[in-house]
């Protein structure tokens, strides 16, 4: 069984489980939705609502109506049971989630090992080859430098054996021509011994002595001319030494492994990079190497980012001198004296995001909570973000307590808070090199309502102040060619919508108008038609001022109807009081603290604050302030 069977089979026997958990999840979501739709049913004819806490591991905390929830004919015991049963159920979900999530990690921690396996196992193939292409090239080295001394050393030993020879020879010349020359002597003594006549005798004799002994005395040298024995010095081998030690000393090492990066391990402009070695090579050095990925630039471009490169002597290093939130590609090499391993595989390491910006005119609050947003300002993707706030004291300090929300996929979070206080709020981004610096400070005060001025949404002839509270109609019609007008925007009722209100409950704003203006104050669904009026419709709730030659005329509108009434002092400061929980919509004139006409509905959505002039002229919103006490008597 090969590795990849092993890989295989207890990958399969994980995949199976975690689709078990995931059967078990949708079954007891199905638990839920049944639980919910029977309290729905049993209290159908007096429905009410209450928030649900929605926990997802993709999405931030989130509020939602439950419709169809109501109380039991038996009463609010039987409700809170529903109530109970709901987030028990949801609880289960959530621990259900968070075995899926474990299953899933352990089956990718379980994949990171199999394929660090598999890099082993070819490294340690390749290293092999390496090493047995290494000895037969050291042997062929070896073989073909003991050749050449051969050869050199025969060489050297047929010329000594020729010159050995040739001195030889000669004396062996001279040797015979001395012998040659006493035969002759000792011939011519021998032939004058045995003459006659003695004249001729005496007369032959004495030059024959006279040769003899200028012969005897000529020095015969009967040694030998040359050394026989062969002149043989020890033959030069080191460098054969050299090359058969280097065999067996270090091989060259196999390639190093870069590990993952690991969570905290980089700020904004460095990056600690950790590798493995899985062998028991020597290694003298490594040389790690890094360049920027960009995603705008081709693969086949010559104008690749610059590649760096550290000598480090240990298997970790930190690298400096980086760009925030961007990825890195990262390689390793390890070198001894026999050579240079070959590269590691390329791993993607990240730095630390830069501070994302809070978008403080698009925050809104209330007292029980606020909607912060912001934007990333990174190009590269952030895992998640992290809110942190704490609490002001008395005299506009900072209260020691830091509260954190973590893990937010989006770049809003909605935070539950106390009424009455103030707050200091700031948001970190998270990648998997760490967190980043706090972003910039911002308060929010939950001492009433704060929302902003929708601006995609605003009819084309509206504008805005630059604080974002003051509405203008001007005396000046755009053409309807001139204007830009999309899905979202108002295109016959000069209207504008506020931001969304974040929570159910209690919610309090004002608006200051004059006599001379015909407005239209209220509320309406995010969905309500953009080429219809407020209030003529079923999804909008408003207060209409006409003008008319004789009197100021009011209107309260839901769905094209309002009642008859008459208001008697105009009201130059309007308050706006919305209870979700009663399900009511007020209003009423400021200066005398009179109320005027309320609206009785259910609010099945969340409502946004709406605003519409019917002719030139301006209102003003003053929202974040504290409701009067006689707002929600």
């Amino acid at each position: 069984m090969d590795l990849y069977e092993i890989r295989g089979g207890v990958l399969s026997v994980i995949a199976e489980e975690a689709d078990h958990q995931e059967l078990s999840r949708e079954s007891t979501a199905m638990e839920a939705h049944n639980v919910v739709s029977d309290g729905g049913g049993r209290g159908a004819h007096n429905v009410s609502t209450f928030q649900r806490f929605s926990v997802d591991t993709n999405e931030s905390l989130h509020f939602e109506p439950c419709e169809n929830s109501s109380p039991s004919p038996t009463g609010a015991e039987a409700g809170q049971d529903d109530r109970d049963d709901v987030f028990e159920v949801e609880e289960t979900e959530g621990e259900i989630i968070t075995i899926r999530n474990q299953l899933q990690g352990k089956v990718a921690e379980m994949e990171n090992f199999a394929g660090h396996l598999e890099e082993i196992f070819l490294t340690v193939e390749e290293n092999f080859g390496r090493q047995e292409q290494h000895l037969e090239q050291h042997y062929n080295d070896v073989l073909q430098t003991l050749s050449q001394r051969y050869d050199e050393r025969a060489a050297g030993l047929e010329e000594e054996k020729k010159s050995k020879l040739e001195d030889l020879y000669t004396q062996l010349l001279n040797c015979g021509r001395a012998m040659d020359a006493s035969k002759e002597l000792i011939e011519k003594a021998q032939e004058i011994y045995r003459y006659q006549d003695k004249r001729l005798f005496l007369k032959t004799v004495m030059p024959a002595v006279k040769r003899i002994e200028e012969f005897a005395n000529d020095e015969v040298d009967l040694t030998l001319s040359t050394n026989l024995e062969f002149n043989t010095p020890l033959a030069d081998l080191s460098d054969v030494k050299t090359m058969m030690d280097s065999i067996n000393v270090v091989p060259a090492p196999s390639a190093p492994v870069i590990n993952p990066q690991m969570p905290n391990s980089a700020t904004q402009t460095s990056l600690r990079v950790c590798w493995s070695l899985f062998s028991d090579d020597t290694v003298e050095y490594y040389e790690l190497y890094y360049r920027p990925v960009l995603e705008d630039t081709p693969a086949d471009s010559t104008c690749a980012p610059h590649v760096s490169k550290v000598n480090v002597k240990e298997t970790h290093c930190t690298v400096t001198d980086l760009l925030p939130n961007a990825q890195y590609e990262l390689w390793v090499t390890a070198t001894n004296t026999t050579g240079i391993s070959p590269a590691s595989e390329k791993a993607l390491y990240m730095t630390v995001p830069s501070p994302p910006v809070i978008k403080q005119r698009e925050c809104t609050s209330c007292p029980d909570a606020a909607l912060i947003r912001w934007e990333s300002g990174n190009t590269d993707p952030v895992d998640s973000y992290t809110v942190e706030l704490s609490e002001m004291v008395t005299g506009g300090t900072e209260c020691g307590v830091t509260e954190s929300i973590v893990a937010l996929p989006t770049c809003q979070c909605l935070i539950q808070l106390q009424a009455g206080r103030r707050y200091l709020i700031a948001v970190r981004a998270v990648n998997i090199g760490g967190p980043s610096d706090t972003s910039d400070v911002i308060t929010i005060s939950t001492t009433g309502t704060l929302f902003s001025l929708l601006e995609d949404t605003a009819h084309p002839c509206l504008s805005i102040s630059e604080d974002g509270f003051t509405i203008f109609y001007g005396d000046e019609e755009l053409p309807i060619s001139a204007m830009a007008l999309d899905d979202s925007t108002f295109t016959r009722c000069v209207a504008v919508l506020g931001d969304l209100i974040p929570v159910r409950g209690r919610h309090y704003w004002e608006v200051e108008v004059d006599d001379g203006t015909e407005f239209r104050i209220g509320v309406a669904y995010e969905d309500t038609e953009r080429n219809s009026y407020l209030g003529a419709t079923s999804t909008s709730w408003c207060m209409r001022h006409i003008l008319s030659p004789s009197r100021h005329k009011y209107e309260f509108l839901h769905n094209g109807w309002s009642p008859d009434l008459r208001i008697t002092v105009n009201p130059v400061r309007i308050g706006v009081a919305l209870d979700y929980e009663k399900g009511t919509l007020s209003f009423f004139n400021v200066n005398l603290e009179q109320h005027l006409h309320t609206f009785h509905s259910h609010f099945q959505n969340y409502v946004q604050p709406c605003f519409s002039l019917d002719n030139p002229g301006a209102i003003t919103v003053h929202n974040g302030i504290e409701a009067p006490a006689y707002a929600f008597m």
